[in-house]
């Protein structure tokens, strides 16, 4: 019997409509739109085409969208003074700073100089700490991991007592999901390059979260039968007969995987989309902060 098909697509278009509504209802109330500043450095396709996906949607709900590109020879100190003038622009909420940023710059060093009320990506230090911890909450949730929870919500996934892998420990998903789970009283085992015996690791979890970036490295084979499979991988792969000659695949051989989960995510239009869904309800937020502030002083 094929796994129930978690449609991120479809909550995504949900969450979407929320916030069209929510950021109508912001303007009409308080005159206030919500804005959201990117910076890109470089030219990396990949980063360029997610950073105009990005703006295409802040347009489609009515936020407004302040685009800010320098070359790759930019200084660290040029980036963060950007970052810095955007922090103390009153008409900017939110500011994203896409990753990855060339070699030569401290990731660390320019996400801490983005105030925490203007941290919609949830990678700065402080909210990432206050994740870490037990009974702290974090003003922003990193958006992909909390685009994973929501699915897994939506699917009828039971947190309480769950085994759950993640596959990968980077500080973009593995490492912010396996966070948010624990929060939710599972228990959580992280896989990486070292783990021994990766396919009976993974055999044992009620939650399987693959996020490592290679092509459908998980096979039907290392999946309990009945689990809930979240693939967040997105990799471009050779194909002769495809209409590009290549296409898009996740982590997880779908087509194997699907005839064992309980319920799967497809890539593309599983995780993705629910990732930009994330970015605008906290740009929502930080925008709600900001009104909240004005209102207090």
């Amino acid at each position: 019997m094929s796994a129930k098909i978690i449609d991120g697509e479809a909550v995504a278009s949900r969450i979407r409509e929320q916030v069209k509504a929510a950021v109508e209802g912001m303007a009409q109330k308080h005159g206030i739109c919500p804005g959201l500043a990117t910076v890109l450095v470089g030219d990396n396709p990949a980063s360029q085409q997610y950073v105009r996906m990005k703006q295409n949607r802040c347009k489609k709900v009515g936020i407004e969208s302040f685009g800010h590109t320098l070359v790759a020879e930019a200084s660290q100190e040029e980036v963060i003074s950007l970052v810095r003038q955007l922090g103390e622009d009153t008409k900017v909420h939110g500011i994203l700073v896409q990753l990855p940023l060339p070699g030569h710059m401290d990731e660390e060093a320019v996400l801490n100089t983005i105030p925490l009320h203007k941290d919609v990506d949830g990678f700065h230090p402080v909210n990432i700490g206050r994740l870490a911890m037990k009974n702290r909450k974090p003003l922003f949730i990193p958006c992909t991991p909390a685009g994973v929870i929501r699915l897994l919500e939506e699917a009828g996934a039971e947190f309480e007592g769950a085994e759950a892998v993640v596959l990968g420990r980077s500080n973009i998903v593995g490492m912010p999901v396996a966070m948010l789970l624990i929060h939710r009283n599972v228990t959580v085992t992280v896989c990486h390059s070292r783990t021994k015996d990766l396919p009976g690791v993974c055999r044992s979890a009620d939650i399987l979260v693959a996020a490592v970036g290679r092509p459908q490295m998980v096979k039907a084979d290392w999946v309990k039968p009945g689990a809930f499979v979240i693939d967040v991988g997105s990799n471009r792969v050779e194909d002769s007969k495809a209409p590009k000659g290549y296409r898009w695949v996740g982590d997880v051989d779908f087509d194997e995987v699907k005839e064992v989960a309980g319920a799967i995510t497809p890539s593309p239009g599983g995780v993705g989309p629910m990732t930009i869904a994330g970015l605008l309800q906290n740009t929502l937020r930080a925008a709600e902060l900001a009104i909240d502030k004005l209102s207090i002083s």
